[in-house]
């Protein structure tokens, strides 16, 4: 198996408050992309006292379809996955609004620290002035009338990306670490691929029914999902020692193999994705580079590496 099977099926309602489970709203942010499919799924959980999950990026009819949404209720608490562009900067507008308490695993941060000469392709992404008002830890829960979030921390897509599990009832809010439509970009230094398979492992032992993804539709099998996208990277991993075993050493000449079938214009994030699994191989000693890894760096079979 490639991975787990996509669904591409997905309606957004730009600006519609769509009920997608007791007590559950979602609106998705009119910002269709290459990364954001439809668009940003923001999400408003509770009745009368309510937490919103990833209000979006900045953008005037979101904002106002949110508070149309909201309006006689009250807003406790605003939750915040992780801080790229597309999830997080409303919630300075909203916690204006609101009065509401902002909560996430912290401010932006990489994965690690910037090689020498190294230039963050996703700088520009990422929502620098983001600061929430109360930092969670893994397990941590808020509550209002009705319903409690815990904060999962599940770091690969971004070093500080959580997901919210809704008590009691099986739903957990996966953001961008589990999409329906797509893999989440794992892509240094923003995020690492092995904090994003460790993710992967701990919501494995979890026992969810429902995921509610960042963009794009639910997830509604999830155990069996996790596991194809574990199969997924698995096999990218392997695709990319082959290339090394192949002769490649650049990640230039990986992708041109591995992603022949991808379109071009993405061919960049590809390259990305291939660095965090040479990085990842790099780490347990299977792949060796001169200097750190790097998009121009050159890489080979390390010595007593895999055959």
């Amino acid at each position: 198996m490639d991975g787990p099977d996509f669904d591409l099926d997905f309606k957004p309602a730009h600006g519609q408050a769509v009920t997608v489970a007791p007590s559950v709203q979602r609106i998705t942010v009119n910002n269709p992309g290459p990364f954001t499919f439809h668009g940003t799924n923001s999400y408003i959980v509770g009745d009368r006292s309510v937490a919103v999950i990833d209000p979006g990026p900045e953008d005037e009819a979101h904002f106002k379809a949110l508070m149309a949404a909201l309006a006689g209720r009250e807003v406790t608490h605003i939750a915040v996955s992780h801080t790229h562009r597309d999830h997080s900067p409303l919630t300075r507008r909203l916690k204006e609004a609101t009065g509401a308490l902002v909560v996430a695993e912290g401010p932006h941060r990489a994965a690690r620290p910037l090689h020498e000469g190294e230039v963050n392709p996703f700088a520009e992404s990422s929502d620098m002035d983001f600061m929430p008002d109360r930092a969670l830890a893994d397990g941590e829960t808020i509550e209002g009338e009705g319903w409690a979030l815990t904060a999962l921390m599940t770091p690969g897509h971004t070093a500080n990306h959580a997901a919210f599990a809704l008590e009691g009832t099986g739903i957990v809010f996966s953001a961008d670490h589990v999409m329906a439509w797509a893999t989440s970009i794992v892509a240094p230094p923003d995020g690492a691929m092995a904090d994003y398979m460790a993710s992967l492992e701990a919501l494995l032992q979890r026992d969810d029914r429902l995921y509610l993804p960042g963009h794009g539709g639910p997830v509604t099998e999830p155990a069996a999902f996790l596991r194809g996208l574990r199969t997924h990277r698995r096999m990218r991993e392997r695709a990319v020692l082959e290339r090394v075993r192949a002769g490649d050493t650049s990640i230039q000449d990986m992708v041109k193999v591995i992603y022949a079938s991808t379109d071009v214009r993405l061919h960049g994030a590809a390259a990305l994705s291939v660095l965090a699994h040479l990085e990842d191989l790099v780490e347990r000693g299977q792949v060796e580079t001169v200097g750190p890894p790097a998009l121009t760096g050159q890489y080979r079979l390390a010595v007593g590496g895999a055959a």
